[in-house]
């Protein structure tokens, strides 16, 4: 950071950031915007189920709650979380609002969120019915409650952007790319901090190397990374596709909506409610669509133990996709609430993949240790916990600091 914009660094002091998933919404507070510690944080999960948790830890004054509350819907639970907000911290004294927003199509860079930029929202939220609702709901519950504080939409395809062609283009006929329908990738935010983690790790392929990242949650989804660039990623035109998720299918025969339609009498609302709700690791087990419960289950329940085996095979099946893209593998990365927390998870992936190099050690593993891979493998498998409310931070530090400078060139 130069001089002059130290300074201007020093303004924006107060930024709380809100990163709205499909069934969670997480939260921090940044006070100062160069050291980016935060000094509240907290997360509401399970949105949508009938034990909803909402956690917080006031590093301040090192305070720490859990508790069940009713957050039937994502706008009850957005309702929930601006009020206790307001009371806690008082909206009117955060400087700015950072969003992490799922899919803006042509929308890449961070920008300031206007009327105009809303109304886009709505307009292309077809494209992401399962975030950008909920994403947009939440913009407008804080402007409603403190109009004047200036918010950033933090856009997740940012990561992927530089794509090349090949790997963007969907094989469909050509208008369609033309009019902004082809594959976007998502995860930018978490995948943007890991690869930012290696470089202050020292690890070389960071910059110089062929590195796959593997965000592992309800949301699920892989990034080939060569020299420091997405080459490939498994989400597609929407986070629906590539690996089968807590409720989302993945990767499905596109003729399996006509069948539907023709068998089923399945409407497109509800092909879309099935593939994004309904599917993935709950439809396959019709039990639960989180990891841990179904890790439990899987010894008496053999839907449970299908479940894991076929997400667990098919993140293994695109890790060796992607070192064949990248022509070969340097460095793979867990991170995301499964990918850090569940070592059965990533000993069951790992397993079979010695011939890429692929080799952990099991007592590292266990023990979620930062690098987990055997000194005889050949690839260095890591365990980072990401953090995407830090890159949204970071992001509305550095669009606030570029608004100045302009301002001041303009005058």
């Amino acid at each position: 950071m130069t001089q002059s914009t130290h300074g201007l660094a020093k303004n924006c002091s107060r930024i709380l950031t809100i990163n709205g998933g499909s069934s969670s919404i997480k939260f921090a507070v940044y006070e100062d915007c160069e050291t980016f510690s935060p000094t509240l944080k907290g997360t509401i999960k399970r949105i949508g189920l009938k034990d909803a948790i909402f956690v917080f830890h006031d590093l301040l004054n090192d305070q720490h709650d859990i508790r069940t509350i009713d957050a039937d819907d994502a706008r009850s639970a957005i309702a929930f979380l601006v009020r206790w907000l307001d009371k806690r911290i008082g909206l009117k004294t955060i400087d700015a609002i950072g969003h992490r927003v799922v899919h803006g199509m042509e929308h890449t860079e961070s920008e300031f969120v206007t009327k105009e930029l809303l109304d886009d929202l709505r307009r292309i939220s077809a494209c992401d019915k399962q975030h950008l609702p909920s994403e947009i709901d939440l913009i407008e519950a804080f402007r409603e409650r403190t109009p004047e504080t200036t918010q950033v939409a933090c856009f997740d395809t940012l990561f992927h952007a530089e794509m090349p062609q090949v790997a963007k283009i969907l094989a469909i006929p050509r208008r369609f790319s033309r009019k902004g329908i082809y594959r976007y990738g998502f995860h930018g935010l978490s995948f943007a901090y890991l690869m930012q983690e290696l470089v202050r790790l020292d690890d070389v392929a960071a910059t110089k190397g062929r590195v796959v990242l593997a965000h592992l949650g309800n949301g699920a989804s892989l990034a080939a990374v060569r020299d420091g660039k997405s080459i490939d990623t498994t989400m597609g035109f929407t986070p629906t596709a590539g690996l089968p998720m807590g409720t989302r299918s993945g990767d499905l025969d596109p003729g399996l909506a006509g069948y539907l339609a023709r068998t089923e009498q399945l409407t497109a609302e509800q092909f879309d409610q099935m593939v994004n709700q309904e599917s993935g690791l709950l439809g396959i087990s019709e039990l639960s669509s989180d990891v841990s419960d179904l890790l439990a289950m899987e010894s008496t329940a053999s839907q449970a133990a299908e479940a894991i085996a076929l997400f667990c095979y098919q993140t293994k099946k695109w890790i060796g996709s992607f070192t064949a893209a990248l022509g070969g593998l340097d460095t793979l990365v867990f991170a995301g609430g499964i990918g850090e927390n569940s070592a059965v998870i990533r000993a069951r992936i790992c397993t079979g993949l010695q011939f890429l190099g692929v080799k952990i050690d099991e007592s590292l593993n266990a023990a979620h240790a930062g690098v987990i891979s055997s000194p005889e493998g050949e690839v260095t498998v890591r365990v980072i916990h990401t953090n995407e409310e830090l890159m949204i931070a970071r992001q509305v530090r550095d669009i606030l600091i570029k608004n100045v400078i302009a301002h001041q060139i303009v005058n």
